[in-house]
């Protein structure tokens, strides 16, 4: 008796298995999908949360350095942390380093170089990275919330005046003179940049500010920070 096989035989006589049905594939491919999804979530979120670790433990440290740095009066340098920066509304502070390179916004929020240092006419300009640990809710300030930076000799109080939003290529936001790009500065300013929308850098937020009032250390800590 002769036994027809519904199918092509494979080496080892067995029926090969039909190619799968196109609802089969579908569903392979979206597997393939949703796997490849997960690793690059995972991924993100592993640099994200990762990011927000390391900013931590570096602010610690950046801290610590800052009180040694003020004790022995160093004065600021490249690379070094040479002021704190104190937002009461966001219930933040970080150690500021001098510069703005990849590895000091590493670390936390960076004087700009060439700006203006802390209570000189001009625009003390500051950036840092959209993250949980640094300028993440900088969006929540509003007009008069104040600003505080620190120093060792004193306590400089600033007011918000405005936030917006801007192309990347707008240097001007740093400029002595916001305002007046190219003039003699004749206000005490503090600008705050940071990249915008969140999870994104096609934009820039940045708020500006105005030096209210200044206090020696001698005074203990001003009101805004009690």
């Amino acid at each position: 008796m002769v036994v027809e096989m519904a199918g092509p035989v494979d080496a080892d006589g067995w029926g090969a298995a039909p190619p799968p049905s196109a609802p089969r594939r579908m569903a392979l491919c979206g597997e393939v999908l949703l796997t490849a999804g997960l690793v690059v979530l995972l991924f993100a979120a592993h640099q994200f949360f990762g990011a927000w670790w390391r900013m931590n433990g570096a602010q610690a440290d950046l801290d610590d350095d800052l009180r040694r740095r003020w004790a022995a009066g160093a004065p600021p340098v490249p690379g070094q942390p040479a002021s704190r920066l104190h937002i009461p509304r966001l219930k933040k502070r970080w150690a500021v380093v001098e510069g703005v390179t990849a590895a000091d916004l590493r670390r936390g929020p960076g004087h700009y170089p060439r700006s203006q240092a802390p209570g000189e006419v001009g625009n003390l300009a500051i950036a840092g990275h959209r993250l949980p640990s640094v300028f993440w809710n900088l969006d929540r300030l509003r007009e008069g919330d104040p600003v505080v930076v620190e120093t060792r000799s004193g306590w400089y109080v600033y007011r918000v005046t405005r936030l917006r939003v801007v192309r990347p290529g707008q240097a001007e936001v740093i400029a002595p003179d916001p305002g007046r790009p190219g003039r003699p500065p004749a206000r005490r300013m503090l600008t705050l940049t940071t990249c915008n929308p969140k999870f994104d850098n096609y934009q820039r937020l940045i708020v500006h500010a105005e030096l209210a009032r200044r206090q020696g250390k001698k005074a203990g800590r001003p009101a805004e920070l009690r």
